[in-house]
């Protein structure tokens, strides 16, 4: 399967970063305990793992990084 878009932002709400996976009008939400000023590296490697996890081409969608 692939994705449409992936996206990475802060929830200040929860203190970690929220993975967002949309697929047509399904729409995934995972949350990583990672520092707020976490690494782009580390983000885009934590939307792939989301996305693997999840069952979807981990290479084939854009990661969005959103501060």
């Amino acid at each position: 399967m692939r994705a449409d878009s992936v996206e990475v932002s802060w929830d200040p709400g929860k203190s970690a970063w929220l993975v967002r996976i949309q697929s047509g009008e399904e729409v995934i939400r995972r949350r990583y305990k990672l520092a707020k000023d976490a690494d782009d590296q580390a983000l885009r490697t934590a939307a792939q793992q989301t996305l693997s996890d999840e069952g979807y081409e981990a290479a084939a969608a854009p990661v969005e990084i959103k501060r």
